[in-house]
């Protein structure tokens, strides 16, 4: 049984507690908590404030390669200009590149005090959209069909997150439009096909990894992705229990589609068939009518918000307010990586609900907290973290004393801290961060570093002349 003692900790009935030690089972659940007592040797100390420690509900770990590259275009851009730089890398990726990228992607989250992530994964095959163990290339260590997924499971478990790996169905180009060239590797070719590989996929993962550690959910891409008819037999046919996401109303464009090819709203079209329930996660949700909100909210789905990629890819403001209002569960993700920091997408989350109405004071401190651990812990269908036993022994500890805390009211550290401020983080009661630094990976930058260039060259080699994409002149500029 592991200990860890905090200094200071924020328990969640009764605030600010000194001196608390937690003691973890061998699935890292709480199973005891002593305030006011000194460490014992050999416990995990965690300086400064402690906190239940966040819970990523939604990520696409290769997005994070273009931080930095896609902020300055002249004239500004949309989602939808972005979306081509985003294919691009998507693009070059192999099964051991992206091995190497997850990996440094995740030590960057575990680092800020992200604990658990859940993966929206439609990378599943070769560019050409031939599955993995076939054809010619077929021994070049790509472990079979689900080299991608294996991959990303192997690079959870080198950076120490726990992983809900969220196997996605993605069949066309839009509603009515077929598939292009450059999204063949995501698509199985029907919802049939895709059921089968993802209950292959949970086969081959629970095989390898415990459930505590990695587990597999699914995912409807959009209403856009994946035909009405799909979506009639996805909810016929998906395993009972399985954690299911979709992108919901990210882009007025999408609303206008779907209403001209359905009839109904995104929300609307998925209540139809049946898939608006409790194991729902809707990640954006930004463009939704008031009967949405009702619909999502009476159903006891999730909602995924994203504030800091919402902001960068100018989505728009979404009605957070509005859905806590109507009783539903919000949750946090940092989707394109743009930010990956907990402690700010809480802050952007409350400032969002400022800019839009006009008010302050619309997410206290304890209901962010809330909303980074139990609410993406929920939308991952495994338990949230925090002092109370029978809850995940996953924490962040925050220095109150920096540049940035000093002066704050602990209570209030959720308006003040960044991820530069995390003293600790520890995973089912093993530290896996201290001081910006991972435990067995080191600093995260030069892995990052490492792995964008190596993804860097691939893509380059693939621009060469007579290439498929020699078109564009560097691997992720956008025109």
């Amino acid at each position: 049984m592991s200990g860890v003692w905090c200094e200071h900790a924020w328990l969640e009935a009764e605030g600010i507690a000194d001196a608390v030690r937690i003691e973890a089972d061998a699935d890292g659940l709480v199973v005891g908590v002593l305030p006011g007592v000194p460490a014992r040797e050999g416990d995990v100390v965690l300086r400064g404030v402690a906190f239940p420690a966040a819970a990523n509900a939604h990520s696409h770990a290769f997005h994070r390669a273009l931080r930095g590259r896609t902020h300055g275009t002249v004239g500004g851009g949309t989602f939808w200009t972005w979306r081509e730089t985003m294919y691009r890398a998507a693009d070059a990726l192999t099964p051991a590149l992206y091995e190497e990228l997850a990996t440094a992607v995740y030590a960057e989250m575990v680092v800020a005090g992200w604990t658990s992530v859940a993966e929206f994964h439609y990378v599943h095959h070769r560019p050409d959209g031939t599955p993995y163990g076939q054809g010619a290339d077929s021994h070049d260590h790509d472990d079979g069909p689900h080299a991608m997924e294996l991959a990303l499971a192997r690079a959870a478990a080198r950076a120490g997150i726990r992983l809900t790996l969220l196997d996605t169905c993605y069949l066309a180009g839009g509603f009515g439009t077929p598939l292009e060239a450059r999204q063949r590797r995501f698509s199985d070719g029907t919802a049939e096909r895709w059921l089968a590989r993802l209950g292959s996929l949970r086969t081959a993962i629970s095989s390898h990894h415990p459930a505590h550690r990695v587990t597999v959910g699914a995912a409807i891409h959009s209403v856009r992705a994946v035909p009405e008819e799909d979506l009639a037999v996805i909810a016929r046919h998906l395993p009972p229990g399985l954690p299911l996401h979709v992108h919901l109303s990210e882009q007025p464009a999408e609303n206008e589609d779907c209403l001209r090819a359905t009839g109904c709203t995104p929300t609307a079209l998925l209540h139809r068939h049946g898939l608006v329930t409790d194991r729902l996660s809707a990640v954006h949700a930004t463009h939704v009518t008031e009967r949405d909100i009702a619909t999502l909210a009476d159903a006891g789905a999730v909602i995924v918000l994203c504030p800091t990629t919402e902001a960068d890819l100018a989505d728009g403001l979404g009605p957070a307010g509005d859905f806590h209002e109507a009783g539903a569960q919000l949750a946090l993700g940092t989707d394109q990586h743009a930010v990956v920091d907990p402690w700010l997408e809480m802050r952007a989350l409350e400032h969002g609900e400022r800019l839009r109405t006009g008010r302050r004071g619309h997410f206290d401190p304890e209901r962010l907290h809330g909303i980074a651990s139990l609410g993406g812990a929920r939308s991952q269908g495994r338990p949230g973290a925090g002092f109370s036993p029978g809850l995940a022994a996953d924490y962040m500890a925050v220095d109150p004393h920096t540049a940035r805390t000093a002066g704050s009211s602990w209570e209030q550290l959720a308006y003040t801290a960044t991820a530069q401020d995390v003293t600790g983080v520890v995973v089912g009661g093993v530290l896996t961060a201290r001081d910006g630094l991972h435990a067995t990976l080191g600093d995260p930058g030069p892995l990052l570093a490492a792995a964008i260039g190596r993804l860097d060259a691939a893509a380059n080699a693939r621009n060469e002349p007579g290439s498929p994409a020699a078109r564009y002149t560097q691997p992720w500029e956008r025109h």
